[in-house]
């Protein structure tokens, strides 16, 4: 930790346990001391390239304004544009922003995706406003951005409270504010799209697959059969109601679910498609009649082989790692599980797949479509899939061999698999001048 506290006063930063954006560097730089990443590399990657801040007003629908306020964080884009989702949620802040654009430079390293990380958010509920607040708060956000994004340079894609159809407005609105000769070229400035404008098929299901696709990887040399195992979920939005139907298709038993409006359990299994048709009328699992009604305590004590957060980050802290019954604890959230969280877990000899491995689906998928709109071309399903599987196992296997080098944890090692990576480009490259 020493050498890490050093970083953090070069920075003339004061390192602060609970706060997610010291958590995550702090795993980056224990990784970077690891695998003996250049000292000067540890600073690079200690604090972001650009952190843009907006405040822009949008008309609501009773003719009054409101002001929101919009973040930009640019991490690192040593391996090519800049990549990662735009959130919408009442609660985000700079630092929040700032800890999951590092991630996005961790997770396309280990995937070997030409991109660097950066992440994007709104200050606003969205369950709160109209689809016509939504609209205009999405044309202003992306008016605000300005010249900050574009398709050779930084592009954005959906993450927690916005969807393709958020997308399309981006899009829209960045084509008619660019070139009007260079128009279908900007249809490649975000990702996660409609189908039917540009967007990739298999995008919507891609996080979720990726969890599968790792799973399949890793779990049989845990002891766990796949077909037979037991899980349970946390939150049942698009990356968990996906994982839970895929798993679903490959044998295993969806036992408890966790979201926003409660908890349900049922022994012999959840239907995971049947449920999830109940979330898209209902806006969460409260009240599906196939589960009963348990506490928050039950549901984490529930008896499951993979336990899987698929909500929001630091949901599992340590207090929660003392109760939580399962053998293998699946982030297909960006980081779920805190850093007091990990130690009690790992003291517990429960397994943990990192996010970056698990959670790297969606940015997949969008390299995928980001190639199509380049090339003007559209991929069948089967092709998607195939190469989404490919760029998964081989990264699950890199995470492997980089547990077995350093000898460290999958989280460790999959920092470590991404940045010896990011290392070789800047030896190569250098930094200019």
């Amino acid at each position: 930790m020493a050498r890490i506290d050093d970083v953090f006063k070069q920075l003339e930063l004061a390192y602060q346990p609970d706060n997610i954006y010291f958590q995550t560097i702090g795993s980056v730089l224990h990784a970077a001391e690891t695998c003996a990443l250049p000292e000067q590399l540890h600073l690079v990657l200690a604090q972001p390239k650009n952190e843009i801040m907006v405040h822009f007003p949008v008309m609501m629908d009773d003719g009054s304004y409101r002001l929101f306020k919009g973040y930009r964080v640019q991490h690192n884009n040593v391996l090519g544009p800049f990549k990662g989702g735009i959130r919408y949620h009442h609660d985000v802040s700079l630092d929040h922003v700032k800890a999951l654009a590092a991630i996005m430079t961790m997770k396309c390293a280990l995937v070997r995706l030409p991109y660097g990380g950066a992440k994007g958010a709104v200050r606003i509920d969205p369950r709160a406003h109209s689809a016509g607040e939504m609209m205009r708060m999405t044309r202003r956000f992306t008016t605000a951005l300005g010249t900050n994004i574009g398709p050779d340079y930084d592009i954005p894609a959906p993450d927690v409270g916005t969807t393709s159809q958020h997308m399309a407005w981006m899009a829209d609105t960045y084509m008619n504010l660019s070139d009007p000769h260079g128009r279908t070229r900007g249809l490649g400035v975000v990702t996660g799209k409609p189908i039917e404008f540009g967007g990739s098929h298999g995008r919507n299901k891609a996080t979720g697959q990726g969890v599968v696709y790792v799973l399949e990887e890793i779990v049989p040399e845990l002891g766990i059969p796949l077909e037979t195992a037991t899980f349970s979920l946390i939150g049942y939005g698009n990356v968990g109601s996906w994982t839970g139907r895929l798993l679903a298709q490959k044998g295993a038993k969806l036992k408890a679910v966790l979201d926003h409006t409660g908890a349900i359990h049922n022994e012999r299994g959840i239907d995971a498609e049947a449920l999830a048709t109940h979330v898209e009328k209902t806006g969460g699992i409260a009240g599906f009649t196939g589960a009963e009604a348990i506490t928050t305590q039950q549901f984490h004590t529930t008896k499951v082989d993979l336990y899987i957060p698929a909500a929001l980050e630091q949901m599992i802290d340590q207090h929660t790692a003392k109760i939580i019954d399962c053998k293998v604890l699946v982030e297909a959230a960006n980081a779920p599980v805190t850093p007091a969280g990990e130690r009690v877990l790992i003291e517990r000899g429960i397994e943990i797949l990192p996010a970056i491995l698990c959670n790297a689906g969606g940015v997949t998928v969008s390299y995928f479509e980001w190639k199509q709109n380049r090339q003007a071309e559209t991929w069948d399903s089967d092709v998607v899939d195939d190469l989404l599987k490919k760029h998964m196992v081989f990264a699950a296997r890199r995470t492997k061999l980089c547990a077995h080098k350093y000898e460290c944890g999958m989280r460790t090692a999959s920092y470590c698999a991404a940045l010896d990576y990011i290392g070789r480009v800047y030896a190569l490259r250098g930094i200019f001048p």
